[in-house]
């Protein structure tokens, strides 16, 4: 299935079905997020070189068991079965990848920036890479309900991992510059693109953090200035 080459598993370690609903008496499931039909949307297609790096951004409602939540991340708006977010794909060359990689990272610094929000990036360790990711960056905004930091974003370089099971190649151009690192086909006429992901905005966290960091003694929020033409003017609220 799409999902499974991804590299979101349906089956759980236990034989379990224990983050994707799926559909009953199908072969169908609802999606944990938008990577998954945006990096579908080109399976098995030839693409020029010239046309790379391919940008995408999707809105959808995402639907996920969260079986391992507990505690606190298991209440509130921050761990939810069913959520809306912004996600942001490329498909991108070998030598485009990692400037890829770090665009993306730029436009959610620049969003959380102009949300006023205070975070931090963090590189993460090969211990949380999921099964597609050879390099991930969380990024987490304080939450002094939590009494820390909680993610909010992150973005990941998958490389080939989901292409190649994806079968989503390209011509190579001649005349392009190379890099070692290009995986070319035997053929020697086409390699396989690097998919990369980021999340552009997870609302319900993305809310919880606004509400928390901008909350006022009287029990207001101050509306962040980047929002406040998209509220009638307003400065606060409630």
């Amino acid at each position: 299935t799409i999902v499974e080459r991804c590299g979101f598993m349906p089956k759980g370690p236990t034989g379990l079905d224990e983050q994707i609903y799926q559909l009953v008496g199908s072969d169908l499931c609802l999606v944990g997020t938008s990577e998954i039909p945006l990096a579908g949307m080109l399976a098995a297609e030839l693409l020029e070189e010239k046309e790379l790096p391919l940008k995408f951004v999707a809105f959808s409602h995402c639907f996920r068991k969260e079986a391992s939540g507990s505690g606190t991340d298991a209440r509130g708006l921050y761990r939810m079965h069913q959520f809306s977010k912004v996600e942001m794909f490329a498909f991108a060359t070998a030598r485009q990848s990692e400037s890829a990689l770090e665009e993306i990272i730029d436009i959610q610094k620049e969003i959380f920036e102009l949300l006023e929000l205070e975070c931090r990036v963090l590189e993460m360790p090969a211990t949380d890479l999921g099964a597609p990711a050879s390099r991930k960056v969380d990024i987490e905004a304080w939450m002094p309900a939590r009494g820390g930091y909680g993610e909010i974003s992150s973005a990941s370089n998958c490389l080939d991992y989901q292409s190649r099971r994806l079968d989503i190649r390209y011509k190579l151009d001649p005349d392009a510059e190379r890099t070692e690192d290009a995986e070319v086909s035997r053929s020697g006429k086409t390699a396989y693109v690097h998919t990369l992901n980021g999340t552009a905005c997870a609302i319900p966290r993305t809310i919880l953090a606004i509400t928390e960091q901008h909350c006022n003694s009287d029990g207001s929020i101050t509306i962040p200035k980047a929002l406040r033409p998209y509220m009638g003017g307003r400065e606060r609220m409630g």
